[in-house]
């Protein structure tokens, strides 16, 4: 099948979603412009701060909900049983139950004062189910922090020539974040985007050149700092920085793809398990549905909406168009990773995911050879750049809601022992650079949240006697999927030639905790109606 032909439907599928299904959803839920955001009634100039465009606000969210996920998934799911199935599951789970969960999750949040996900499960479901779902989630985000530290650190690694833009992206957005309240967006962006392009230049020829577990280190000291930062000094712009960068990373593959049409050479199917090849990955049911684990929905993607992008939207009408648009977005970015991958020739695509490099360097490699005929040389390094952007501004995203939670459960009131808590738990995991072991945890864990999370929307509709359908079947759907890629795991983890008995128990732990959910809900729910 031609690869543009593929991408070209993908857009037009997701242009018309976005028209006629997000407009239901902003119906479903009573969207209106004269109800006051949390950012408004909430307001603290920390973490409560209404944003003065909603394009920044965009870029912010698209930035932090856009990290490895939609790169590394597709690569290996390409690689484990064909880009046909993935694809299927990116565009449909993307329309369906993705930018559902995440547009859900941020209205939800908005309506009950800032609230997270976790916190509104208390009214909406029981006190117990919030517990559960708190320290769910907590697990859940040590587990995102440690696997996309050491997925930064690889890109920094294997690419010196993206630490100078990496690093020195910092000072220029708190500049960037102090010119924005001074000036107008157009002027500081173009300020933001010129020092943006100097760095890149420099890098190329001064490279800062340290090992994987120096960079893991380097990078939590900056989520902590990053996550006791005032919200509008250095995360919000950071990412509206970096998500001019990723949209030019998005823009160029999309139009390589349109242009070049490349071959798809990798199978469209593989086998339903391919433990010959590849003995770790699984049937594709329902290992295929956490494998790619942000590409079509992602609970960490309702932790960004719940978590800081609804305490600094500025009116509601801009939900449809952050929380439905951006994941609709990621889902574009994971569609062209998709190609990109699969037009590598299929040896290639092995020998570089077993001994070369892993899938940083597979989507290098692939996304590389699509865009060389405007890039030249430069194509895979340029690409190893973006993808570490999209780690960083996941990380200090995520080590932000940490804090949050860390707070919340374990009742500490001090932000910087909070933060400690989270960034030494994230770095005794992260330091053992085994992403292979805490990947598929990690996918598993992040689904699970995302139907927790379209549960909570189903309760807080239902007891607004509104519509749950929408959200209540792909809620069942991904509690079914996640549970049985748990009980799969335990048993490889456990029967194994070396068994993996940390990862068995981090399953153990969180089905216990994600079954305790779904029987409050269900129990509450009976209660409801």
């Amino acid at each position: 099948m031609s690869a543009a032909l593929i991408l070209i439907i993908t857009l037009v599928l997701f242009l018309l979603a976005y028209r006629f299904y997000g407009s239901f959803l902003n119906r479903l839920y009573g969207i209106h412009s004269d109800i006051k955001t949390p950012a408004h009634t909430q307001y603290d100039g920390v973490d409560f701060v209404p944003v003065k465009s909603w394009v920044v606000l965009f870029g912010h969210h698209f930035a932090s909900i856009c990290g490895a996920g939609p790169i590394v998934g597709p690569v290996l799911a390409v690689a484990y049983w064909g880009w046909a199935p993935s694809l299927i599951w990116i565009v449909f789970g993307s329309i369906l139950l993705g930018a559902v969960a995440d547009y859900s999750s941020l209205v939800v949040s908005m309506r009950s004062e800032g609230k997270s996900i976790s916190d509104i499960a208390h009214p909406e479901i029981s006190k117990r189910a919030k517990l559960f779902f708190a320290w769910f989630i907590w697990f859940t985000l040590i587990l995102v922090i440690a696997v996309f530290a050491i997925f930064g650190a690889k890109t920094l690694d294997q690419e010196p020539s993206s630490v100078l833009p990496a690093t020195g992206l910092i000072p220029v957005a708190i500049l960037v974040g102090y010119l924005l309240k001074k000036i107008s967006v157009l002027n500081a962006t173009i300020v933001g985007l010129g020092l943006l392009g100097v760095l890149l230049l420099l890098g190329q020829s001064i490279t800062i050149p340290f090992s994987s577990p120096v960079w893991i280190t380097l990078l939590l000291i900056y989520c902590f700092a990053a996550s006791v930062t005032p919200v509008d000094r250095l995360l919000q712009p950071r990412d509206y920085l970096a998500s001019y960068l990723l949209f030019f990373t998005i823009g160029l593959g999309v139009v390589s793809i349109l242009f070049t049409n490349p071959d798809l050479l990798s199978s469209s199917y593989t086998t339903w398990n391919p433990k010959e090849t590849w003995p770790n990955a699984g049937p594709l049911f329902p290992m295929l549905f956490v494998t790619i684990a942000c590409g079509a929905i992602s609970g960490f993607h309702s932790l960004v909406s719940s978590g800081t992008t609804c305490k600094q939207i500025a009116n509601e009408v801009h939900a449809c168009r952050i929380g439905y648009g951006g994941m609709l977005t990621e889902g574009l970015v994971a569609v062209m990773v998709l190609i990109c991958v699969a037009a590598l020739a299929p040896s290639t695509l092995t020998d570089t995911l077993k001994t070369g490099g892993g899938p940083i360097a597979a989507f290098g490699q692939g996304y590389g050879d699509v865009v060389s005929f405007l890039m030249g040389d430069y194509g895979k390094p340029f690409a190893i750049l973006a993808l570490n952007t999209f780690i960083l501004t996941t990380l200090d995203s995520a080590t932000r809601i940490a804090r949050y939670l860390t707070m919340e459960i374990l009742g500490v009131q001090n932000k910087y022992t909070a933060t400690l808590i989270v960034v030494v738990a994230a770095g005794l995991l992260g330091l053992t650079g085994q992403w292979s072991r805490i990947w598929p945890a990690f996918g598993t864990a992040n689904q699970l949240i995302a139907g927790l999370s379209l549960l909570v929307a189903s309760a807080w509709l239902l007891r607004r006697e509104r519509p749950h359908w929408y959200t209540f079947i792909p809620a069942i759907f991904m509690l079914v999927v996640t549970t049985s890629a748990f009980v799969l795991q335990i048993i490889q983890s456990t029967t194994q030639d070396r068994p993996d008995y940390l990862i068995a128990g981090v399953a153990v732990v969180l089905i216990i905790l994600s079954l305790s959910i779904f029987w409050e809900a269900i129990r509450n729910t009976r209660k409801i109606s």
